[in-house]
């Protein structure tokens, strides 16, 4: 008999084809929105295995009742909605996909930085509003990037990606603060390590990549904030759990 996996979400056929040639029976949840986690707990009941797009939250209460499961897939690199030490005690192994959107997730980000350096999102919205008359040499001027400071919260695969692409395209220096020293990034773009007060004082664009945890929720609050340069760009493609909500 096939051991079954469901899939919390609908995914790419290759997926599903995949794991059908590896002997499994696949089932994938077809609703629009994601499971709450009572729908979750019943329908992994009945599987071996889980798939999961990072939205559910399997926390103690998950696992009290699916510790029959033989291995969670998370379908994303981020993991933060996983209880891995309620996992692990269940024994259950818990696998991400690190790497996978370092590219995709860097070039949001870089995208970010020139889009609100030029104004992109604002001047659009005011040309589709029909407000646009004529060319003010004075009016809605931009940031120019060119030779600024790149600050890096969280120096892993993205930041790094980051910082190659800002280093390349607009010679900007790059300062970063991470749990540890990340040699490689000094080595390759001359990245200085500086101190949390360090990196919202000197940075001209802030870039947020790091991971989510205990320590780091809501370090970007209202004090941090206005420890920032008025007209610094602020960039955040990882959790919005590094914002205070109140701030």
């Amino acid at each position: 008999m096939p051991k079954k996996i469901l899939i919390t979400r609908v995914i790419p056929n290759i997926a599903y084809e995949l794991l059908t040639e590896a002997g499994f029976e696949v089932i994938v949840w077809q609703g629009d929105e994601p499971m709450n986690q009572r729908k979750l707990i019943e329908q992994a009941k009945s599987v071996n295995a889980l798939l999961s797009l990072g939205s559910n939250n399997l926390n103690q209460i998950f696992f009290d009742e699916c510790a029959h499961l033989d291995v969670i897939a998370q379908f994303a690199v981020g993991y933060d909605n996983i209880d891995v030490t309620a996992a692990t005690d269940a024994g259950i192994p818990v696998s991400n996909t690190p790497d996978v959107l370092s590219e995709a997730t860097a070039d949001v980000a870089f995208g970010l930085m020139i889009a609100v350096s030029r104004k992109m999102f604002y001047l659009h919205k005011t040309i589709g509003q029909g407000q646009w008359k004529k060319f003010e040499p004075l009016k809605n001027l931009g940031i120019e990037l060119s030779g600024k400071t790149l600050g890096i919260f969280g120096m892993g695969r993205i930041g790094m990606v980051m910082a190659q692409r800002c280093q390349g395209a607009y010679k900007m220096n790059v300062i970063y603060h991470n749990r540890s020293r990340n040699e490689e990034a000094e080595n390759l773009f001359g990245a200085r390590y500086v101190s949390f007060e360090e990196l919202l004082s000197e940075s001209d664009v802030l870039s947020v990549h790091s991971v989510l945890s205990a320590e780091t929720r809501g370090i970007f609050n209202k004090e941090s904030f206005s420890k920032m340069k008025r007209n610094a760009i602020f960039i955040n493609t990882s959790r919005v759990g590094f914002i205070m909500r109140r701030i």
